[in-house]
């Protein structure tokens, strides 16, 4: 069996992801999804183990205050990929951390994109898919009268099973808090 890949998320809560999750369904019902969510570390192999991994993590995290992050417009990675996503703007918060941890042993590797900050909503088959899919999402997001800002406060360390599915390993909050909770 291939080695599991891992991730580090920061969940999207509330009315935002409410509004992911209903625009996903509508467009691709019989695919499973993580949860909304912002990706700060993008899928990986682990080296060292999923123990060293989150030693890492709960390194960076204790220092790092919690922080706001504001969404701005849907966007799409067409043609590399047929993906559709929001873009997290001002990220500068979001990229010092990713670029905190991908300095990390345990972390580090040469990632196959450079790191744009956003939140999927959802990836399709196809390059025509993708653009209906985007479509809607623009039209939807306009209408959105919700928050646009995610307050990201914990990160979750997520691994990839079977059936392209993704289970929560460890819950790691932001500043102070040493012990993570294993999930």
């Amino acid at each position: 069996m291939q080695s599991p890949r891992y991730a580090l998320v920061a969940y999207v809560n509330d009315s935002l992801a409410g509004f992911v999750k209903q625009i996903r369904q509508e467009l691709h019902p019989n695919l499973p999804h993580l949860a909304a969510h912002v990706t700060v570390l993008p899928p990986r192999t682990l080296y060292e183990g999923e123990a060293a991994a989150i030693a890492a993590v709960c390194d960076v995290c204790r220092h790092v205050d919690p922080f706001d992050l504001r969404l701005g417009e849907v966007e799409t990675f067409i043609p590399v990929t047929p993906t559709v996503f929001i873009r997290v703007v001002h990220a500068y918060r979001l990229r010092a951390l990713h670029d905190q941890l991908i300095a990390k042993k345990p972390l580090a590797m040469k990632e196959e994109w450079p790191y744009l900050p956003h939140l999927t909503i959802v990836k399709m088959s196809t390059e025509a898919q993708a653009q209906e899919a985007y479509r809607l999402a623009c039209h939807r997001w306009t209408e959105y009268d919700g928050s646009r800002c995610v307050q990201v406060k914990e990160l979750t360390f997520v691994r990839e099973e079977e059936n392209a599915t993704w289970a929560d390993v460890a819950a790691l909050p932001l500043s102070g808090v040493i012990s993570p909770r294993i999930l």
